[in-house]
């Protein structure tokens, strides 16, 4: 192997084995021994100009960064794409989806372009050596393309993570706004429509619980809530209606399972009892169902209760 060969190696090994024609001429490589290679077959053509070296397993962090790539300067990767590489709900692996300014328009076949004249460079950091939007704008991307429902499980996986904070899309979303702007009212109305002191769900379950039952017309569900009996605490539940004293779990089948989990939600269960309480259990396949069968019998303590 040519020493150009060798330190083109060692660049594209830091970038799943891709790199351009820029990087290829940085490292001594001319237009002829360029197109020796592709003709031999030792590089692959991704994009134009764009390349992976022959027997590199393709993967979806490669495939985004040559997306990128192909979008030319300030190009990266967001929306779904984005949520992939920040494992947030929402994230698609098997599209290549980028911003880029409305100036370097990209088109490729097999690539979701997105063009922004307002990309600022506070809005842009690196994932896995990859150009991606930043946590917030990316949540801003999401509610251009998602559902409601999808958009509030990736922010609330954000927010548990500590990628975001209600204050930091707040902030964002003040200096982004513009009438017209795709997600920016989506987004908005998410994070008002929060109290103050709601908690984050602990998991994407959770979050479904509780939209599940606001889809069945229940009041909002008070997440992570603390059972306390004389000031004592009698445990944390996943979600409550705490002037009914009404507790709800999720019920995970990974970490509910066996008998020593039995023996400890048992217990768990007898000790809301002895407080007043009415305990819940949310599995996954109430769930599934949409708490079908959960939501009325909770409604019905509700009315009780009332």
């Amino acid at each position: 192997m040519d020493a150009i060969d060798t330190r083109l190696a060692h660049f594209a090994r830091n970038a799943f084995g891709h790199f351009t024609a820029g990087h290829a001429a940085l490292v001594g490589f001319s237009a002829n021994q360029r197109a020796y290679r592709l003709d031999a077959g030792l590089w692959e053509s991704q994009y134009e100009d764009v390349y992976r070296l022959a027997g590199v397993p393709p993967t979806w962090r490669g495939d985004i960064l040559a997306a990128c790539w192909a979008g030319g300067f300030r190009a990266v990767a967001s929306h779904r794409s984005a949520a992939a590489l920040w494992r947030l709900a929402g994230g698609r692996r098997h599209i290549e989806e980028i911003t880029c300014p409305r100036w370097r328009r990209a088109r490729h076949d097999g690539v979701l372009v997105h063009e922004t004249s307002a990309l600022d460079p506070c809005d842009v950091t690196m994932v896995d050596g990859i150009p991606v939007t930043t946590p917030e704008r990316t949540l801003l991307g999401m509610a251009e393309v998602c559902s409601p429902s999808l958009l509030e499980m990736a922010e609330d996986g954000a927010e548990r993570r500590g990628l975001v904070t209600p204050g930091s899309i707040r902030a964002m979303l003040v200096r982004l706004a513009r009438p017209g702007r795709g997600g920016v009212r989506a987004l908005r109305d998410l994070i008002d429509a929060r109290s103050p002191e709601r908690a984050t769900p602990e998991s994407e379950k959770e979050t479904q619980l509780v939209q599940a039952f606001r889809a069945f017309g229940l009041p909002e569900l008070v997440t992570q809530h603390e059972v306390r009996q004389g000031g004592r605490l009698v445990g944390r539940v996943d979600a409550a209606y705490p002037q009914a004293r009404i507790a709800i779990e999720y019920d995970s089948d990974e970490f509910h399972g066996g008998r020593l989990a039995l023996v400890r939600d048992s217990e768990r269960r007898s000790r809301l009892l002895a407080a007043g309480w009415h305990p819940f259990t949310a599995t996954d396949a109430e769930l599934r169902a949409g708490c079908r069968t959960l939501c009325p019998a909770v409604a019905d303590v509700l009315r009780r209760a009332s």
